[in-house]
């Protein structure tokens, strides 16, 4: 029966971000409409449905809220299917659906966060300014516009915030080098293409809150005297694209940009240019070619951008967390924001936590917090019950940090001496079945790919790397190779261009820093220890152990596998294709790697 009373309110929140969307969220919305309209619950309620942006834990969407009266539950792993069942349990009997509720585990994730950038995506709709107007939205762009420039670049630089694209060179320096530099006409821009595999940071910052790096923008565009604005964008977020191109159009109706905006003598404006998805892009003098419809190739690094970047005009170039970090500052103070992190690093990050994780999605956390902390705390460890073995932060040019650093504070300074560096924020997890020679491969291979190929360090470098490395890991490597990776990776880091090239050797240098036995195992045993390498791996089965419950057998694709039930098998290695199955099905510890 329905012991709700007329004039109470229910508001269903479906988390629409990518992840959400992939997972079925727009179905599950339309799922809830349907369900509105033939039970008449607009008749009987207020009630509304309500599209938010990523609400982190990706791993559980699709998400829901459904909260009455201000009372909120959370559903996950939502369905078109189980949305009758939530309305006329939950919605109309008021009974929540306890079993498709989150678990500790959604809590846990959330516990040790503290989310200031993403605090209002997956509670507002990304795509009404109104929202974020209800949020405080704005209130600090229009503070900064009657405040002056110097004072705002001087919040910006006691602040301690530094750039989150990677460098992490501090913000208020650039912004103040730019405003001096000399030329009448400057531009601000953002740097949204997000090329790191496994990363989604800024992507779901844009399609949660694009109104935060809007506001952001005209914060700096006012402190450094510019009135265009350019957010270069990859071409592969088309949700990120079309939300941040609605908030940019609802700012303009509202006179937020254009002419005379907020009714100052201010004028500034936001264009957004799409990327075609080089890596590359992503360094700030290629961008700008980029947007000049120049090839996308970095330029020399004796001319700062701050006084010559784009169309040889002073540039101030940030990516999207930073200019979303802008307006918390200007509201809060640069007390209340040096307050937060570390002694150098100062704020939260947000993290891309993926691979060899329980717990998949977007956590922010004050700088400073250990590895630890992150990966187990917040990501609940390692599935199947296996045994960490590293991580990888900084995307391709960052490095492979072992479980002997895993109290190691997460901040510019110690990521730099562990040999990594913080990059936009990407965080992968390996467990023990990772080869560390096949991921510095991996990400060799990616960047010699993505290298514009202008410069000759970068360009031969890499592809001498890469060979170097497919070698060790098809059985023809030698104890030369380990002498010539360091060397190259040194001549790289000395004499490349960009940031690229001078970054790229990182995965290969921690790897040979903190798994060095890994290599030597590949030269000079020619064994691959994980069984990854199918060139140096033999698996059989261990008669002692195998109980013949035939579940190898039946993963097997290529029939290589044979024995009586409950008798000892054997693997054919003549058919044996290597693929691992069998070793990740046995329960027994019977499959070894030789």
């Amino acid at each position: 029966m329905d012991t709700n009373k007329n004039g109470q309110e229910v508001v269903i929140s479906i988390c629409t971000g990518t992840g959400g969307i992939a997972a079925g969220a727009n179905n599950v919305l339309e799922a809830f409409d349907k369900a509105f309209k033939e039970r008449g619950i607009h008749a009987k309620f207020k009630a509304r449905t309500h599209k938010v942006g990523c609400r982190g834990f990706c791993a559980k969407d699709v998400l829901v809220d459904v909260s009455v009266n201000g009372e909120t539950y959370t559903y996950q792993f939502v369905t078109p299917e189980k949305v009758p069942v939530i309305v006329e349990e939950h919605i109309l009997d008021g009974k929540p659906v306890s079993k498709w509720l989150v678990k500790d585990d959604y809590h846990q994730f959330h516990k040790d966060q503290y989310k200031l950038v993403l605090q209002h995506c997956g509670r507002i709709d990304p795509e009404s300014i109104d929202e974020y107007l209800a949020v405080g939205g704005y209130k600090s762009a229009q503070k900064a516009l009657r405040m002056n420039q110097d004072e705002i670049i001087e919040i910006i630089k006691a602040s301690g915030l530094r750039g989150r694209g990677g460098g992490g060179f501090p913000t208020g320096i650039k912004w103040e080098s730019c405003r001096k530099a000399e030329g009448e006409i400057k531009y601000v821009l953002c740097n949204a293409d997000e090329g790191d595999p496994g990363a989604f940071m800024d992507r779901s910052i844009i399609e949660g809150n694009p109104h935060s790096v809007v506001e952001g923008m005209i914060i700096g565009a006012y402190a450094i005297g510019a009135t265009q604005g350019y957010v270069y964008i990859r071409a592969e977020y088309p949700l990120a694209v079309r939300r941040l191109g609605l908030a940019i159009d609802q700012a303009r109706e509202r006179n937020f940009l254009g002419k005379k905006i907020f009714g100052t003598d201010f004028d500034f404006d936001i264009k957004i240019v799409l990327g075609a998805g080089a890596f590359v892009c992503g360094e700030s003098t290629a961008l700008m070619n980029s947007i000049e419809d120049k090839p996308g190739e970095p330029r020399p690094k004796y001319v700062h951008t701050v006084e010559r970047g784009l169309w040889g005009r002073p540039s101030n170039l940030n990516n999207v967390e930073t200019w979303a970090n802008v307006p918390l500052i200007i509201d809060k103070g640069a007390e209340w924001y040096a307050g937060i992190g570390s002694e150098k690093s100062k704020g939260t990050k947000i993290f891309s936590l993926v691979g060899n994780i329980k717990n998949t999605g977007l956590v922010e956390v004050p700088m400073g917090v250990r590895l630890r902390d992150i990966i187990f705390s917040i990501g609940g460890g390692i599935p199947k019950k296996k045994e960490f073995k590293a991580v990888q932060t900084g995307g391709p040019s960052g490095g492979c940090i072992p479980a002997s650093l895993l109290d190691m504070p997460v901040d510019y300074e110690h990521l730099t001496e562990a040999g990594s560096m913080m990059g936009s924020g990407g965080m992968i997890v390996m467990d023990e079945d990772t080869c560390m020679v096949d991921v510095a491969k991996y990400f060799i291979e990616f960047c010699v790919e993505e290298s514009c190929g202008q410069c000759t360090p970068c360009r031969e470098g890499l592809t001498h790397m890469a060979r170097i490395l497919d070698d060790i890991t098809k059985g023809r490597g030698t104890r030369e190779h380990l002498d010539l990776l360091a060397e190259i990776s040194e001549v790289m880091k000395d004499a490349s261009l960009c940031g690229l090239g001078t970054s790229a050797p990182n995965p290969v240098l921690s790897t040979l820093r903190y798994f060095r036995d890994e290599y030597e195992a590949h030269i000079f045993d020619k064994r691959c220890p994980t069984g990854i390498c199918k060139e140096l791996t033999t698996f059989v089965i261990d008669e002692a152990k195998c109980t013949g419950c035939t579940a190898c057998a039946k993963v097997c694709p290529v029939e290589a596998i044979s024995g009586e039930k409950k008798e000892p098998h054997i693997i054919d290695q003549k058919k044996c294709v290597k693929c691992r199955s069998c070793y990740e099905k046995c329960k027994f510890n019977a499959i070894l790697i030789g």
